[in-house]
């Protein structure tokens, strides 16, 4: 017998589209989906740590991890969304190009300060400073969010001059204008996925839910959120 409740954790780069998803799911199974979305990193050691949830919603190779270490089920991750990175800076300031990989460098060289999430997206771009060689001068002016707030509200009350976060976290933000995606040479794109949770009493349940999500219906929300089907 199919359960009626079934419990995830996720990153927040996938709150909204997963909450619409979980929607349309209860309109369709009559099983509700209560997923709780927090930084990545806190997700995983939750996990790590015991935490009992049924499935869990992570990057990809965060979820291989988790299978490596036996609390996610070994082969029943599902590939979901594709999320690009985008930048934004406040509403009202000076947009600057970023149309190319030369363009994006020199503005991420003029910015006054900046930000990355402290997800996988925020560790490539850190990558992608070091190989334009500009990490040592731009490390004055990196700021980390806090545990919990996303890189968009940061430029959005002035803190953050440019701001690099998943597009799918920046689209609802008030006070911010969006540049767009990275340019060609240096796009950064995470593959968000779902597992059964190893703690789960219902993997099947799980797998049901999964095989909905990853399914052609569920396309058109994903592009709501500014993110593609995987």
């Amino acid at each position: 017998m199919t359960s009626k409740r079934i419990t995830g954790i996720s990153s927040m780069a996938t709150r909204q589209v997963l909450a619409e998803l979980a929607q349309a799911y209860r309109k369709r199974s009559g099983v509700e989906v209560v997923i709780e979305s927090v930084g990545g990193v806190d997700a995983a050691k939750r996990v790590q740590a015991g935490e009992v949830f049924d499935v869990v919603f992570l990057a990809a190779d965060a979820l291989d991890k988790l299978a490596a270490s036996g609390h996610v089920l070994p082969g029943s991750r599902v590939d979901l969304v594709r999320s690009g990175v985008a930048v934004a800076v406040r509403e009202g300031a000076e947009h600057p190009d970023i149309s190319t990989e030369a363009a994006l460098r020199n503005a991420v060289l003029q910015a006054r300060s900046l930000s990355v999430s402290t997800g996988p997206s925020g560790v490539a771009l850190l990558g992608l400073f070091e190989r334009w060689g500009l990490m040592e001068t731009l490390r004055p002016r990196l700021v980390t969010p806090p545990p919990g707030v996303p890189v968009a509200s940061l430029v959005a009350n002035g803190e953050v001059g440019l701001g690099f976060q998943q597009l799918s976290e920046m689209l609802h933000v008030p006070g911010i204008a969006l540049l767009g995606g990275l340019p060609a040479g240096c796009e950064i794109v995470t593959v968000f996925s779902g597992a059964v949770a190893t703690a789960s009493p219902q993997p099947d349940a799980v797998r049901e839910l999964l095989t909905f999500m990853a399914g052609p219906d569920t396309a058109d929300a994903k592009r709501r959120q500014g993110m593609d089907p995987a």
